[in-house]
């Protein structure tokens, strides 16, 4: 080997050469560079996992072809662990592992070595990376992917049927031995179940007849997974599996017993349940859904039977009304299966089908009668008493008790028809009228003789068929006109005929003109066969003047037996008409006929009218009534008021044309104010100054009167209405002067009141008054 190369000693050895230049510290000191030869050993060691020792563990030797043994060399170690796990011999280069290592947690690790001068550290070797790997030992047990599995399979299944697959792991090395290499095996659920030892793989292994859910529904089965290929020495691990059997449908549904028996009563309605039977089915699920149904019996027609789906009961239902006395037990069979199909394998031991016996319970009805309802006619010409014929009822129990009918009055509230209480014979009491109401619909009840709580009632529905008995009349008010100058012969109106009877043929109305009627001379009457008519004129000119109103009797009669007629009375007035016969002018009472009023209407609208000036007249008669309120109200009040009116007002309805304030004070009221009833309009108009109120000295009450007067009609804010406007001043010439206090010499001085006497009753209770308070001063 050349110098200045590392050897790797270990088991084995191979050798590498190669040629690496070395730059020292002394190609920077201007030194020859040299390349030098060096030889490469293996660079892998190998190391055993799971060391058991007291001593540090061996794992080789690193020198360098340069050591001397001298001692002048120092080996380092670098890398994954260096220090901790790996340790280096300074000295010799001996490499030692200080701990226990595990493979499955660090397969390798990778070191890096140099060698330098132990005096000055210079670097001899460059630094040279190898590995340590470490040799895999079977530490490691194999490994469920799950602690319990669960799977299902169904009952009945053949041999080999796949249930679930299981798989384990092992953490050694697959790649180096047989430390990974598994077996599986099953330690319990013999004879049951089987498992691949290659695959994991669980299968049945019993046939169907052994695999029954009903004797066995869970198992638990232990599955082995052992390394070494199932060796001796192998490690093993192990897992549960929890297997359930599915049901399927392979037991038929059976009745637990042969007979049943049921009671109901005879009054039982048709729909209610008369009882429930139930089946058993040792399968669970939809595989235990069943179905019942009536196979035969003699109630096939009377009973039924369903399936309530919440419990699998079979309810047995009423289609008809019972009747004790006809029918008091009825037998039937009734037959279950399931509603799925049913396995190959099934099997039932139970009877399929039962006998169910139904007795009829006696109850106490009420009447029945024969119909449920009845259909009766009668002429409405029928006398009273007539018979419209019978209802009949009769008690359904053994006891056949006697039956009283009578009329519910609700349903006959006119009272037309009775009914005998003893035979059920309905007769007329009132006369009837077949136009009034052609159909009467009455219930009759018939109750028990010694019960009158047992009672029933049916409906009677009486036509009455029609008699001719109503004359047939003019369909509607017929009024025409002729003119003056016409044709004989010549249509002027078409009348037409109604009759209230309804004849089973239809109606037939014959027309003719009264034999006995005075203007035979001037119409006619020609019956179109249709039952209409027409009114035909009989002379070739008509005089206004000589008459101009003409009544024509028309005679309508029917074609029933008995035969009935009526005259029906047309009035046709006397016109002039232009050439092509169109109306121009008739007579003043053709004019308001023409017009649409008649003589009714008129008095109406005159009535109305005087009615409403009736209204106007007393309104205005309780206006003027009206007295203006007294300035003293109570007698008692004798204080002095005196209030100086310095505003015109709104009279007496007017309580807004005047300032409260003003009256109270009028020397304080502002002379350009406005009146509060109006909205006052300042750049309309401008503000109305008032003259100055003229002194009770040098003024005469007519003359201030006019001048009120001019200013009132000057203004333009007045109301459109008569107001009475009261004005401070007396005037001269008053007897009385003034009546205040305010203006006497003394308030306190003695009066004489004995002249108020003189004016009158009010004045002479107001001397009374003032004088007794003078006397009383006196005293």
């Amino acid at each position: 080997l050349s110098a200045n190369s590392f050897f790797f000693c270990l088991f084995w050895t191979g050798v590498e050469t190669g040629r690496e230049e070395m730059i020292g510290d002394g190609a920077r000191e201007g030194k020859l560079l040299r390349r030098f030869k060096r030889g490469w050993m293996w660079n892998q060691f190998f190391l055993q996992e799971e060391y058991t020792g007291s001593d540090k563990q061996y794992i080789g030797k690193l020198q360098s072809d340069m050591d001397k043994g001298d001692g002048t060399l120092k080996y380092i170690l670098t890398g994954d662990g260096a220090g901790d796990i790996f340790t280096i011999d300074e000295s010799n280069g001996d490499l030692h592992a200080n701990k226990r290592l595990d493979r499955e947690e660090k397969a390798f690790y990778t070191l890096r070595a140099t060698v330098v001068n132990r005096n000055t550290g210079k670097k001899l070797e460059p630094e040279t990376e190898f590995i340590v790997k470490l040799h895999d030992i079977n530490d490691n047990e194999p490994k469920f992917a799950k602690e319990v599995y669960t799977a299902s399979v169904p009952e009945s299944s053949v041999i080999g049927t796949s249930v679930t697959q299981v798989t384990a792991t092992d953490a050694d090395d697959s790649m180096y031995g047989n430390s990974a290499k598994l077996r599986y095996s099953i330690s319990q659920g013999h004879p049951y179940f089987s498992v691949d030892p290659d695959t994991g793989v669980i299968r049945t292994a019993l046939g169907p007849g052994e695999m029954d859910r009903e004797k066995r529904e869970h198992y638990q089965v232990v599955i082995e997974a052992k390394d070494m290929a199932g060796q001796r020495g192998g490690l093993t691990g192990t897992t549960a599996v929890n297997i359930t059997l599915t049901d399927v449908n392979d037991n038929a549904p059976g009745f637990s017993q042969n007979m049943y028996q049921f009671s109901v009563p005879e009054s039982i309605k048709a729909g209610h349940p008369v009882g429930r039977i139930k089946a058993v089915d040792k399968d669970i699920g939809k595989n235990a859904e069943m179905s019942y149904s009536v196979v035969s019996g003699d109630g096939l027609d009377i009973f039924d039977v369903n399936t309530d789906r919440n419990t699998q009961e079979g309810v047995i239902t009423v289609l008809k009304p019972l009747d004790y006395e006809k029918t008091m037990s009825y037998t039937l069979e009734i037959q279950v299966q399931n509603v799925q199909a049913l396995h190959t394998h099934s099997q039932g031991t139970l009877p399929t089908i039962a006998t169910v016996r139904i007795d009829v319970e006696d109850v106490d009805e009420p009447p029945l009668f024969e119909r449920a309802s009845y259909l009766m006619e009668v002429k409405e010409d029928a006398a009273l008493g007539a018979v419209v014929g019978s209802v009949r009822a009769m008690d359904p129990d053994r006891t056949n008790s006697p039956v009283r009918y009578s009329i519910d009055r609700r349903t006959d509230l006119d009272r037309h028809f009775n009914v005998h209480s003893g035979n059920g014979s309905i007769f007329i009491t009132r006369p009837l009228d077949r136009e009034e109401a052609d159909w009467h619909n009455i219930s009759v009840i018939a109750t028990e003789f010694n019960k009158p709580l047992q009672a029933s009632r049916v409906p009677v529905y009486i036509r009455l068929l029609d008699v001719n008995d109503n004359a047939p009349m003019f369909a509607s008010f017929y009024e025409t006109f002729v003119c003056e100058k016409t044709k004989a012969g010549q249509k002027i109106q078409m009348v037409s005929a109604v009759d209230a009877d309804d004849p089973v043929g239809g109606h037939k109305f014959f027309f003719s003109l009264d034999t006995e009627g005075v203007y035979r001379g001037n119409f006619t009457v020609r019956d179109n066969g249709d039952n209409t008519a027409s009114i035909l004129t009989r002379r070739s000119s008509y005089n206004p003047l000589h008459k101009s109103v003409y009544l024509v009797p028309v005679v309508i009669t029917d074609g029933d037996f008995p035969m009935q007629s009526s005259t029906g009375t047309l009035t046709v007035r006397v016109c002039t008409c232009d050439r092509e016969g169109n109306m121009e002018l008739c007579n003043a009472e053709a004019q308001t006929s023409s017009a649409g009023l008649s003589t009714g209407a008129l008095v109406a609208i005159l009535l109305c009218v005087i009615i409403l000036l009736m209204i106007v007249v007393l309104f205005a008669a309780l206006k003027r009534q009206k007295k203006k309120e007294p300035l003293i109200i109570s007698k008692e009040d004798v204080r002095d008021n005196v209030v100086s009116y310095n505003d015109e007002g709104g009279g007496e309805e007017d309580t807004q044309a005047f300032d409260i304030g003003a009256l109270r004070n009028p020397e304080a009221m502002e002379e350009s104010k406005q009146r509060r009833d109006i909205i006052p309009s300042d750049t309309l108009y401008p503000p109305l100054r008032r003259t100055a109120i003229p002194s009770q000295d040098n003024a005469d009450v007519r003359e201030f009167i006019n001048q009120r007067v001019v200013d009132n009609d000057s203004n333009p804010t007045a109301p459109p209405y008569d107001s009475l406007a009261t004005y401070a001043y007396e005037g001269a010439g008053s007897v009385a002067e003034s009546l205040s206090s305010l203006g006497s010499a003394s308030s306190e001085g003695d009066q004489d009141y004995n002249y108020l006497s003189d004016w009158g009753p009010r004045f002479r209770k107001l001397a009374d008054m003032y004088g007794a308070e003078d006397s009383d001063r006196d005293s």
